[in-house]
């Protein structure tokens, strides 16, 4: 697939062939849904927790005698029904992670990057870099090249002018290329992919 290469004006500058074995991949729903929803599991942190009787300060003494005061009998003001008591059946800690092999991760990563390719959503740049964080200026960038498009920004290295131009914008995001994921594909409109940003994809997925 031969796409139209672009500078940070907007203006094309040459073409480049996108690898058919990565944006020409099978389209398979399932296994991008089956990665969506293992990596939002993955993200929970499983850390919610209420306290259970056990647990729950105080109730060593027992709330008054056995018999003979006409009341129901009870052990603790820290049992569950009492106010102020533990918690029965109450979230615990708990690992929310889903496995799944890496050859079906890196085919939904192909998966979502057809899908991409065939709604013309890639937008490759010779390059992209910034001198110095200019929030201003890379909000005109990103009209220039998607309009008022939402845009996923893929880099090569780690850029921290291009990332502090970037991370303030409501509608835009800078991952690095090799933490490529389907949420963030499928997230945003646009993909905005310089050359040596490709690269590095086709270094892991082109196999």
């Amino acid at each position: 697939m031969k796409v139209d290469v672009l500078n940070m004006q907007g203006e094309k500058v040459d073409s480049a062939d996108l690898p058919a074995v990565i944006f020409e991949a099978p389209i398979k729903q399932d296994l991008m849904h089956q990665a969506l929803v293992r990596q939002m599991a993955n993200a929970r942190a499983g850390t919610h927790k209420t306290k259970s009787r056990g647990e729950v300060r105080g109730g060593g003494r027992k709330p008054w005698r056995q018999k003979g005061t006409g009341r129901a009998r009870h052990g603790s003001r820290r049992s569950p029904i009492w106010v102020g008591g533990g918690k029965v059946h109450t979230p615990r800690p708990r690992d929310y992670s889903v496995k799944m092999p890496r050859k079906m991760r890196r085919a939904a990563l192909r998966s979502a990057l057809s899908v991409k390719a065939a709604d013309k959503s890639i937008v490759l740049l010779d390059m992209l870099q910034v001198e110095a964080p200019k929030t201003k200026y890379m909000a005109e960038t990103l009209r220039k090249l998607v309009g008022e498009s939402s845009a996923l920004v893929l880099v090569a290295k780690d850029d921290e002018n291009l990332e502090k131009s970037i991370r303030n914008l409501p509608t835009a995001k800078t991952l690095p290329a090799e933490y490529l994921n389907v949420r963030d594909l499928l997230g945003y409109d646009r993909v905005i992919m310089p050359l040596d940003a490709l690269d590095v994809i086709q270094s892991y997925l082109g196999a």
